[in-house]
């Protein structure tokens, strides 16, 4: 029997284990608010969602919050309420689920990418305002930037908005990796420098309710034209309607809306969940720490921590050094998944894929995006991760990399 070498290529079976890099956390409390919802009188538009809107304002200080049955729909929502549409421009993060560029797509607005900061893969601050000074001077203006936390750690938000004020744009942050997260120790939500923050429910985020997403604000036009729209653009408040109701049971559509509402199952899971937010990041960021001792000698960057920001960790990314690309990292990561490590890599930059390369963007158009996803790799954090799971991850990688 031939022995292995050791090289990369030659590696063994993956155990029977494999350790994802992110997974939901389901209690039985979460399990039982469900079939209480189920064996309920309502499962949609009943008391649950506006309870679990009650939650979120709590949790982020935010005036108002207004559920959707997706994040990406609330990032439409967002987009809509604050009256984008075609011929105006959106720009976000090229480092991001193509949700947060296509929310403006939808709108029929331009979209355009602003690149990141080398160490904590968010937009660049100083890049937006070279960005922004080069439009001024060509009349092309965005009506929107779309920041994204990513991973779970804010961007420098009192810097992007004070380049709202200057330049007169709308900011919507794209907070869905980052609830139970803070900045300037106020809640990131809390909306001190945006119009609106969404958040994501995936199973793999921070809080789940299967799917969901929601959009917190400090605005209430703003809260009220987002619960309007996400339900059609139908309204049964007289004050709202045009005519006289014909009776109780009259509504009118007052604009055009979607069907994006969150059923009362996903909100009973949601509210069960956000009674552990506090639990959920604390357990993320020990992990965190944890990694930052045990990996503190391989030759990876690993994530950057900002002094006013703290993480909630949905992500823990790290970059493999420069000797370790050029077709490095492509071997490490399938070493890696054949040990049962369920590495990922978050994100291909949006202007790569094909939809918006037909809009005529390339590669390149964002030098550290471009930098930042050759080296890139998700290694597994999840709250409910052992400590001798997070060994094993850490073990795979000292094996691989030596």
């Amino acid at each position: 029997m031939q022995q292995p070498t050791g090289r990369r290529d030659e590696l063994p079976a993956a155990p029977s284990e494999t350790i994802p890099y992110g997974r939901q956390a389901i209690g039985p409390d979460d399990i039982a608010a469900v079939v209480d919802a189920l064996t309920s009188d309502y499962l949609t538009q009943g008391p649950r969602v506006p309870q679990f809107e009650e939650a979120l304002s709590a949790a982020t200080t935010a005036p108002f919050a207004v559920a959707a049955n997706s994040a990406t729909s609330a990032l439409h929502l967002a987009c809509l309420a604050l009256g984008t549409g075609p011929g105006d421009l959106v720009w976000t993060s090229p480092v991001s689920f193509v949700a947060s560029a296509n929310c403006a797509r939808y709108c029929g607005a331009d979209v355009d990418f602003v690149d990141i900061e080398p160490d904590t893969f968010n937009m660049a601050p100083e890049a937006l305002a070279e960005k922004l000074e080069a439009a001024a001077r060509i009349g092309r203006l965005p009506k929107l930037v779309i920041p994204v936390h990513m991973g779970g750690q804010s961007c420098r938000m009192d810097a992007i908005g004070a380049l709202a004020k200057r330049y007169g744009f709308h900011v919507v942050e794209d907070a869905s990796h980052a609830l139970g997260g803070s900045y300037a120790n106020r809640p990131v939500g809390a909306g001190a420098h945006s119009d609106i923050t969404v958040f994501s429910f995936h199973p793999v985020k921070i809080v789940t309710t299967a799917e969901g997403g929601a959009a917190t604000t400090a605005d209430p036009a703003l809260a009220a034209k987002l619960a309007l729209l996400r339900s059609h653009g139908i309204t049964r408040d007289p004050a709202l309607m045009e005519g006289e109701p014909d009776g109780v049971w009259a509504y009118e559509q007052v604009d055009l809306g979607w069907n994006y509402r969150m059923t009362e199952l996903q909100a009973a899971l949601g509210l069960s969940q956000m009674r552990r937010l506090g639990q959920f990041v604390d357990r993320r960021n020990a992990l965190a720490d944890r990694y930052d001792r045990l990996l503190s000698d391989l030759p990876l960057d690993l994530p950057a921590r900002q002094a006013e920001t703290r993480s909630s960790f949905h992500l823990y990314i790290v970059r493999l050094r420069e000797a370790e690309t050029g077709g490095g990292r492509r071997a490490v990561f399938d070493a890696l998944r054949r040990r049962g490590i369920g590495v990922n890599v978050h994100y291909i930059p949006i202007y790569r894929q094909p939809y918006y390369r037909r809009l005529g963007f390339r590669a390149g158009h964002c030098p550290q995006a471009e930098r930042y996803y050759d080296r890139a790799i998700s290694i597994p954090l999840y709250h409910g991760m052992t400590e001798a799971q997070q060994d094993r991850v850490v073990a795979a990688l000292r094996e691989v990399l030596s």
